[in-house]
């Protein structure tokens, strides 16, 4: 047997396992690393050179951030003052959460912001005698297109800002636009659905007018430093080319400084960190590697630009839809972790591949909204409803989650369009 089709049948069973659950997809993906190792597909150092550390580096750190700054009650103090501002309607609430939930989704990371705000959403909810339920998809969908914003805010952006060495400000300039409009028809749109359902009774909006945001605040001094420090970080992002700095180098400084000034149980910050998480990339990196090295990707490659004829535009369509499709079945991350080799694969062939990062971009993060499980941030918030009482099912949440995928990716489209097909 070539060890192209054992590359290949260690691949699919690595996906096959992550799919079914039934197996921890970090001990899959590793599993799968040690596989091509001991079939000498790879070695020991070509293994660990196919490990994209600037993609783990940014995760680490921003996790590490958001572990010290958790701790100053930032997010339930904004969550309560944002209620108040919306003087408790239910709808002003519902648009509210969902911006503050997109922004924070694409300043730290979107898991992160759901674990954060989910909680304090039901807790105002329930004051308020309303179903959190709308306002809880809202924010679901709020924090996937937030993600997609900028090159920090969902893992797959991080990936391929990292491979096609792409800077924070190419993200802002190249999917901002298109979130900030996708976010903006897709709130009108939920206000429109929801409309009957987020009615509050006089009495409950008193209550929660009489809360006091302040007594959300653990540590003052540290949620004003953490506020400076995210200012400083997104400044950072934004010039760290400008300096010759990696991303990765800017969050794990921001996550050193904080670790020090923060003055938190360290034991207790390192062990917020998604280990499992960065496990299961560092895994998967080198399974995707195993199919690099025997040439499977430069094959795929070549079939997609035979299936396109080769045109920028018509590749850059199916990927667009492909991806979005795609990851709402699958987990986008293995899935944009096949998908950058390809792509280099494809530019090594003489194909202008720019607008081919942004399909996969668009795609993967916002196709993640299509399913319960097409993003880490929904299976999250839907555990957090379901085990305080509030259930969403596979289909209360498609009825939901699909509209709002095809809506924002066709947006996606035509924006992609205009940029390099029209104004080009």
């Amino acid at each position: 047997m070539s060890q192209a089709i054992i590359a290949v049948i260690i691949f699919l069973v690595v996906i096959i396992a992550i799919i079914s659950e039934k197996v921890h997809r970090a001990a899959a993906a590793w599993a799968g690393a040690v596989a091509l190792m001991l079939t000498g597909i790879l070695n020991v150092d070509k293994a660990i050179g196919y490990i994209d550390f600037n993609t783990i580096g940014v995760l680490v750190g921003m996790m590490l951030f958001v572990a010290v700054v958790k701790h100053s009650g930032l997010f339930e103090y904004v969550s309560i003052k944002a209620a108040k501002m919306a003087h408790g309607d239910p709808l002003k609430i519902l648009v509210s959460f969902m911006v503050i939930t997109a922004v924070c989704s694409a300043l730290l990371d979107n898991v992160t912001t759901v674990l954060l705000m989910g909680p304090m959403t039901i807790s105002i909810a329930k004051m308020m005698k309303i179903n959190p339920v709308p306002i809880l998809l809202g924010q679901i969908v709020a924090s996937n297109i937030g993600g997609t914003a900028t090159m920090i805010g969902d893992p797959p952006n991080i990936m391929i800002g990292s491979a096609a060495k792409l800077t924070f400000m190419d993200f802002i300039i190249n999917t901002g636009l298109a979130c900030v409009i996708g976010l903006f028809v897709i709130i009108v749109g939920l206000r429109f659905v929801y409309k009957k359902q987020l009615q509050a009774d006089s009495k409950a909006v008193q209550e929660l007018m009489q809360l006091d945001e302040n007594k959300a605040i653990q540590n003052a001094k540290l949620m004003k430093i953490s506020i400076v420090m995210i200012c400083l970080i997104v400044v950072a992002f934004m010039a760290h080319d400008k300096f010759g700095i990696e991303s990765s180098t800017v969050a794990l400084t921001a996550a050193a400084i904080m670790m020090i000034i923060g003055r938190q149980d360290i034991d207790e910050v390192i062990s917020d960190v998604e280990w499992p998480t960065l496990m299961f990339f560092m895994g998967l990196f080198i399974v995707v590697g195993g199919m690099v090295e025997t040439g499977i990707i430069g094959d795929l490659a070549k079939a997609l630009m035979g299936l396109s004829g080769g045109h920028v535009i018509m590749t850059m369509i199916i990927l667009l839809w492909a991806s979005a499709f795609i990851s709402a079945i699958l987990d986008n991350i293995p899935f944009v972790a096949t998908l950058i080799p390809l792509i280099i694969a494809m530019g090594q062939q003489g194909m202008d591949i720019t607008p081919l990062w942004w399909a996969i971009s668009l795609g993967a993060c916002l196709g993640g909204n299509g399913t319960q499980i097409g993003a880490s941030a929904n299976v999250v918030l839907c555990g957090i409803a379901g085990r305080n009482g509030y259930p969403i099912s596979f289909n209360d949440y498609l009825k939901v989650g699909m509209p709002t995928m095809i809506v924002t990716v066709f947006i996606a489209m035509i924006y992609l369009l205009l940029k390099f097909a029209v104004f080009a």
